[in-house]
């Protein structure tokens, strides 16, 4: 009996041996396929993204204002276009408009500036320089070198890319001087004048689906043009220059053509 029950063990062990081979044989070629598929990928590819940009044109409808002028109040309406060489690289254009609104475009300090060389300097003529910008055009490249996801409530997830951008541009500005008439502050135009600044930003991109998205965008445009002046018979004034940088906040709805392409892999 011993001998039996050590010949059925034998027995077993064989087969628990060549069962757990044939197993893992039957294993091998969909792990070997699956190995396989997943070299044969581009390192560029982002294998569980939610949204695809590479060889798609994105055009964005922008509002804007830009903070940081103490002077005006500067409100903007933006057309982007962008093609995209990759899902890190692209190519785009931008191109803004300023309304000119007159005098209400004033801010609350260019206005206290005048009233109080008027009425306390006793200095009724003077003017306060004021810039306004009306146009701008630029290109630039853009790197776009973050994509996340954030978990929202539930099973809702927020899928999100952060590019930088930077470029050249032309801006077009209107050139006044704000004076008080003894009752309200007006602006006297004096002429157009047109700047080559550098532009650099940066953006968020939140996809609603695999066509549109939100956009955030900043970007700030630096140039070098003469000193405000206020006095015109000052040569030194009219030889000044400085650093002017204007930053240009946005928030729009992009669209993305043509449609996606199918993603390789979804996990």
């Amino acid at each position: 009996m011993r001998k039996i029950a050590t010949a059925f063990a034998g027995l077993a062990l064989m087969t628990g041996l060549f069962g757990t081979s044939d197993a893992n044989a039957g294993r091998e070629p969909a792990q070997a396929a699956l190995e396989n598929r997943t070299k044969d990928l581009s390192p560029d590819v982002v294998q569980n993204r939610f949204f695809l940009k590479e060889g798609r044109f994105e055009i964005t409808g922008a509002g804007g204002y830009v903070p940081n002028n103490p002077m005006v109040t500067r409100f903007s309406g933006s057309l982007f276009g962008a093609y995209h060489i990759n899902e890190k690289f692209a190519g785009e254009f931008a191109f803004m408009y300023f309304p000119d609104l007159g005098s209400n475009d004033l801010k609350g300090l260019t206005q206290k500036l005048v009233e109080i060389a008027n009425n306390r300097s006793n200095q009724s003529n003077f003017e306060q320089p004021v810039e306004k910008m009306l146009l701008d055009a630029s290109i630039a490249g853009r790197w776009s070198p973050i994509y996340g996801k954030i978990n929202l409530i539930g099973e809702s997830v927020l899928n999100f890319d952060f590019y930088f951008t930077g470029g050249l541009g032309m801006i077009s500005s209107k050139k006044y001087y704000a004076y008080s008439d003894g009752e309200v502050i007006s602006l006297r135009y004096t002429g157009r004048t047109t700047h080559v600044p550098l532009n650099a930003g940066l953006g968020l991109n939140i996809f609603l689906n695999q066509s549109l998205a939100i956009k955030l965008d900043a970007r700030s445009f630096i140039y070098r043009a003469p000193a405000p002046i206020y006095d015109p018979n000052d040569v030194a004034q009219q030889n000044s220059y400085r650093i002017y940088n204007d930053i240009v906040t946005s928030i729009g709805v992009s669209y993305f053509i043509p449609k996606m392409k199918p993603r390789i892999m979804d996990f």
